[in-house]
């Protein structure tokens, strides 16, 4: 399925802010099962930008604007071709916990084994566990146990934005069993590391399908989840749709949790209120429409409360970033 990516994160501040220095994850990874054909950031007021790995393999940019500014956009576009993955089995044989705890894979997957920022298990998801009667469901093969769990999580909380924040911990969404995307993997990620499956949140894009039952909103970023299983490598779960993640997925960036990969992240000085505005775009690959056809106000907050949310900088195309290792690796 050949698909693009349009993604708009706009700042404008009621005072002009002094600087910005951010880094964003939003560029799509390439894989097996996921081709990037090109990628291009562009940022107003334009800066230098450079990019690198992160711990886990994602590319990320990073970038300053060191002049006062007022508005601040960012703008990515991509071109993705992505194929569906196999079919998986029904089920695995029992032996597969046994490979779980072997000290090879525990240790291969040690920074997804283990509770981090908001994928951590809490008094209030213990009861949730309890209440689903999910320790029973551990007495299943390990993909089983998945697929029901993601089941559970999809049944058991409804979608609806603005109930919890980006920084919301876990035990928010758990008592309101509302929430989104992120809430959603944050609670599958949790159980699973707390029955020894290596777990891993994924940040990304969705081309949603309301006629398959997608809830998502079509119209953000999107979040789901990775397992470990030793005899079927990394497998993904969509538990905000109950569904095996498939070709209508794009994968950006994995991590431990939504702090190791947000779309953006950084700082800037000043004081002043800030509107943030922004639009998302999945589609079949064709031209794409024009901002205020699909942006929308999100949040409004100050300054000093904003500093570890969105801003952009320069401008600096896939292909360009590409050709410019090439000749640096010449030199």
């Amino acid at each position: 399925m050949l698909l693009e990516v349009r993604h708009v994160t706009q700042y404008q501040y009621d005072d002009p802010v002094r600087e910005s220095v951010m880094e964003v994850w939003m560029q799509p990874q390439k894989g097996l099962r996921q081709r990037l054909i090109s990628f291009d950031l562009e940022v107003e007021p334009a800066s230098q930008m450079f990019s690198y790995p992160d711990t886990f393999g994602n590319a990320v940019y990073h970038f300053d604007v060191p002049q006062p500014h007022q508005r601040l956009t960012i703008t990515a576009r991509s071109a993705v071709e992505t194929e569906a993955p196999a079919v998986l089995a029904d089920t695995l044989d029992n032996g597969e916990w046994d490979r779980l705890r072997s000290d090879f894979v525990r240790g291969e997957n040690f920074d997804f084994l283990h509770p981090h920022g908001f994928a951590r298990e809490t008094e209030a998801l213990v009861a949730f566990v309890a209440e689903k009667a999910l320790a029973g469901t551990r007495a299943r093969d390990p993909l089983t146990a998945v697929r029901e769990l993601a089941k559970v999580v999809y049944q058991g909380f409804a979608y609806e934005a603005g109930v919890t924040r980006a920084d919301s911990p876990i035990d928010d969404v758990l008592k309101t069993r509302k929430g989104v995307c992120q809430d959603f993997a944050h609670v599958m990620i949790a159980i699973c590391r707390s029955w020894g499956i290596p777990a891993r949140y994924v940040s990304g894009y969705l081309f949603t399908d309301r006629k398959a039952g997608d809830r998502s909103d079509p119209d953000a970023t999107h979040a789901w989840v990775e397992v470990f299983l030793p005899s079927l490598r990394w497998v993904a779960f969509d538990p905000t749709n109950n569904i095996e993640a498939g070709e209508r997925h794009i994968c950006c960036a994995v991590g431990r949790d939504y702090s190791d990969v947000p779309p953006s992240r950084g700082v800037y000085k000043g004081e002043t209120e800030s509107q943030l505005a922004v639009g998302v775009l999945v589609r079949r690959a064709r031209a794409a429409m024009s901002d205020p056809e699909f942006m929308r106000i999100s949040q409004t907050k100050s300054a000093r409360a904003a500093g570890a949310r969105r801003t952009p900088a320069g401008a600096l195309s896939y292909e360009n970033q590409q050709r410019q290792q090439q000749q640096q690796q010449q030199q």
